[in-house]
């Protein structure tokens, strides 16, 4: 891509030192999801990060053996805010000398795309930062809205935005937060609060109208992405959440939007309850019930 063609603001802009055949993968793979500089050297990359504002950077290990590790160095150390990753393709008798000499570099996520699932770890990687976005907002925004409640409590809406991996069950939700899922369940029903699942769906939905929101993403690129089983999952998910389908979904929230359903919804209407809510406690506040 030439330098001056204009990155579509929807995409994530990663600047990339690959083999030609891997840029095409790259390419294939990031569809909908980030735009690519592709350079010839980190010269090139380091005046992308300055005149393009690229949000990542993508070397091949292929390519970085020698003086190029000393230059991806200089790279590390002078934009340390943008994430550096490192594309493992194949394996060479040099493959280690490079890995390691990355490592030494600063780079600190490497990649195997040799299994089918580096690439989807890969795209989650590319575009972290800007998905990441609404987490932020969403805490920030419900730290206005819960200051002075429980820990614990704090700790569940905190998990609703930032688990990793991404809960998408209450199961895992529960796992994440160490309590049994039915004690989990159980608390919420007792305090006449709306049921866990829903909490987690509604987050779950704030993620994916921001997602949503670049327009070259499918309902099957963001089910793909938020870990549904199929495109009709997702599409029951939306129905079942909100009735609606995923196409009026998309056409009627972005992110902002759904988090101020979310909020409209599931926290203001019981701030009373949650400023006394313990739902990881082995004892509730008395005061509570």
């Amino acid at each position: 891509m030439d330098a001056s063609t204009p990155v579509q603001s929807s995409l994530t802009p990663v600047a990339t030192m690959l083999l030609p055949p891997e840029r095409l993968r790259v390419d294939a793979a990031g569809v909908g999801f980030y735009k690519t500089y592709h350079r010839d050297s980190i010269d090139a990359v380091i005046r992308d990060l300055r005149e393009q504002r690229v949000k990542a950077v993508l070397v091949s290990v292929a390519r970085c053996g020698g003086e190029d590790a000393g230059h991806v160095a200089r790279m590390v150390r002078e934009f340390p805010r943008v994430p550096a990753v490192a594309l493992l393709t194949h394996v060479e008798a040099e493959t280690p000398r490079a890995v390691l000499s990355l490592g030494q570099s600063g780079v600190r996520a490497l990649v195997d795309v040799r299994q089918s699932s580096g690439w989807r770890e890969l795209r989650d990687l590319l575009i972290a930062d800007r998905a990441g976005e609404i987490e932020r907002l969403a805490l920030g925004v419900l730290a206005i809205d819960l200051a002075g409640v429980p820990d614990d409590c704090w700790r569940f809406f905190e998990a609703l935005f930032c688990s990793s991996p991404r809960a998408t069950t209450v199961r895992e939700l529960a796992a994440h937060l160490q309590v049994v899922p039915s004690t989990l369940m159980s608390r919420f029903f007792r305090a006449r609060l709306p049921a866990p699942k829903r909490y987690l769906a509604m987050a779950r939905l704030t993620h994916a109208a921001r997602i949503f929101e670049n327009p070259g993403l499918s309902v099957t690129n963001v089910a793909n992405h938020l870990d549904y089983s199929s495109p009709q999952s997702f599409g029951r998910h939306v129905r079942t959440f909100l009735g609606l389908t995923a196409i009026d979904f998309r056409q009627r929230y972005d992110g902002e939007g759904m988090l101020h359903r979310f909020r409209d919804e599931l926290v203001l209407p019981y701030l009373p309850v949650l400023r006394h809510f313990m739902p990881l406690s082995t004892q509730q506040r008395s005061r509570h019930w």
